[in-house]
């Protein structure tokens, strides 16, 4: 039996995608013009925020690679014979398979669209060296370019239907925090709170986007001790009364994550405690009132940073300020060019969408100890920002019991 490189499993109807066919041509359009700009004959796509970003597919890698392959005329995903015909029903564009027949058939596919001896454009903070080493041997390569830059930028960018899609999302993640609220009481475990919260977001997502995929919603609900950490697992410790909460919840919408983080009490909160959680939430506010167009990431943190200092408890924060909303999540993406940190000089233009989320870690046996951070979604307007998430911050309504 004659087995082949790769065939075409064009298999049902195409699906509703997250967006228009105009948006995903837009983009393309958008990527086109970088390209010609590099002198980039063929971008090959690598990673599943740029893969999802310009053909709506969201790929499930488990060890195997996919493509975006874009060229002036053509925008083809590539993906891997295990999931048949899902990856055409669910992208802009065609879509070849490749099969496990062959231990280059990935990249001889490749090749079919962007060609030999071309000058080819790569995500270079994606690509593994191993799979370098094959697109070299593979393609031959006139020139590589790294496109990942360009592709940021475009991506960093907002559209009006992708800044619907986000605003949709901090809809979603507030009612997971609304049930996360109900969930909260001393006894519960932090699993059962945090499966409440995932759960009605799950449903919330089902009931706005019937015509969606559903994977990747998650919770991180954290207690005690366990709220040091923006990105601690879920335990199953058990609450108890004066436990200080971080409340976190993360719909997931076709690749597009949003966020909801709110300090939370369990029936009460100490005088050292509340302190700390005040002038995180002063911090907060600060920090969004100095969003808007025209002002840099490096000088929103720098006066954050300034705010905390005059207060003694600049040497408690842990991480930016807050990043860039879009094609991300914990395992994939990130708009790095647009975070508050002290490195990243990008100017805020309306249209980018920028969460401002400050967090001070008290170290255990210390008066206050624990994690403190608020979170919120900003979308940057033309005089300011709008702030689109609606679930309340701050001890008047976050002590629970």
């Amino acid at each position: 039996m004659e087995r082949p490189q790769n065939y075409r499993l064009h298999n049902g109807d195409k699906a509703p995608l997250p967006f228009a066919a105009a948006e995903y041509d837009a983009r393309l359009t958008g990527l086109r013009k970088a390209m010609a700009g590099m002198g980039v004959q063929a971008a090959v796509l690598t990673s599943m925020q740029n893969i999802a970003y310009y053909s709506g597919f969201l790929y499930c890698s488990f060890g195997r690679p996919y493509a975006l392959v874009v060229t002036a005329t053509d925008s083809v995903t590539v993906s891997a014979g295990i999931d048949a015909g899902q990856p055409w029903r669910r992208c802009h564009g065609d879509n070849i398979t490749y099969t496990d027949w062959g231990r280059d058939n990935f990249w001889l596919t490749v090749a079919q669209i962007a060609g030999t001896g071309r000058h080819i454009g790569f995500e270079g903070d994606h690509l593994t060296t191993e799979r370098h080493a094959r697109m070299r041997a593979v393609l031959h390569p006139a020139t590589l370019t790294d496109i990942a830059p360009a592709t940021m930028a475009q991506r960093m960018q907002k559209s009006p239907a992708e800044i619907e899609l986000i605003r949709a999302g901090a809809a979603v993640a507030d009612v997971g925090g609304y049930a996360i609220r109900d969930a909260v009481r001393a006894g519960v475990r932090e699993i059962d709170v945090a499966m409440a919260g995932r759960d009605a977001m799950e449903l919330e997502i089902a009931r706005r986007f019937p015509d969606a995929e559903y994977r990747d919603t998650w919770v991180w609900f954290q207690s005690g001790l366990n709220t040091d950490g923006a990105h601690n697992p879920v335990t199953a410790r058990v609450l108890q009364r004066g436990d200080i909460l971080s409340l976190n919840t993360f719909p997931m919408i076709s690749g597009y994550y949003t966020a909801l983080e709110r300090t939370m009490f369990v029936e009460t909160v100490d005088a050292a405690s509340l302190d700390i959680w005040q002038a995180n939430v002063a911090a907060h506010e600060y920090g969004m009132s100095l969003l808007r167009p025209g002002v840099s990431c490096a000088d929103v943190t720098a006066r954050i940073n300034d705010f905390l200092a005059e207060r003694d408890l600049l040497q408690y924060r842990t991480f930016g300020y807050g990043h860039s909303f879009g094609v991300l999540s914990h395992y994939y993406g990130r708009e790095a060019g647009l975070e508050l940190r002290e490195d990243i000089d990008t100017v805020l233009r309306p249209g980018m969408v920028i969460s401002m989320e400050p967090m001070l870690t008290i170290p255990a046996g210390r008066p206050g100890a624990g994690g403190y951070r608020e979170h919120d979604i900003l979308v940057i307007t033309g005089d300011g920002a709008e702030n689109i998430t609606g679930y309340p911050y701050g001890p008047d309504f976050n002590v629970i019991g």
